[in-house]
């Protein structure tokens, strides 16, 4: 079975999405959209970029690329992750929540998210794309620092939901599970609680 283990070029969210959207739009002469075989392409293609870009959004603190990704009714559920670690973190429902809690919990943090074993699987209409996270987070202006010992340091699993909608492919559903952690949890509230 193949889990599209061909490599794919770098592109950042953006392009992904704008990709994605030229497949799904009428042209300026109303033209019917692409078949759905160029159609599926795209959405296996923004599939692929998904977890880099919300990695690279996280990492880069910029919202501009999360929020190219979102649904405008997405839900993002990390509870199985945080109430393994001791943290209560709450789903959040909707771009406008979304956006804003995510920037502010882990943009101002220094961190380093890296991607690997993606699969793009076929979920109905849309695609589950399925990847591991490993992710430090540091406090911020501490990354750097030799002497920093308290961080977060995370092994997770990512699953988002894409599905087509007429702006072109989006993620509908994030969900994130910890297989391991090692670190200060409350790294990860420290943007938030102010410190």
């Amino acid at each position: 079975m193949d889990h599209t283990t061909t490599p794919w070029p770098a592109v950042s969210a953006t392009s992904a999405v704008d990709a994605a959207n030229a497949t799904s739009s009428v042209d300026a002469a109303g033209a019917a959209p692409l078949d759905s075989s160029t159609e599926s392409a795209a959405l296996d293609d923004f599939a692929r970029q998904v977890p880099l870009a919300w990695a690279r959004a996280l990492d880069t603190a910029d919202p501009g690329i999360l929020s190219d990704l979102l649904s405008d009714d997405v839900v993002v559920d990390m509870t199985a992750a945080t109430s393994k670690i001791g943290l209560e973190f709450p789903v959040l429902s909707g771009r406008d929540v979304v956006l804003p809690t995510m920037m502010g919990a882990v943009g101002p943090l220094d961190t380093m998210h890296l991607v690997g074993n993606v699969a793009v699987l076929p979920d109905g209409e849309g695609r589950r794309v399925e990847a591991y996270a490993l992710a430090q987070h540091f406090l911020p202006g501490e990354g750097p620092l030799p002497g920093a010992t308290r961080r977060a340091l995370m092994g997770n699993r990512w699953t988002f939901l894409v599905q087509p909608e007429k702006e072109g492919p989006r993620v509908v559903r994030f969900e994130m599970d910890c297989i391991w952690f090692e670190g200060d949890p409350l790294v990860l509230l420290a943007a938030v609680s102010g410190e």
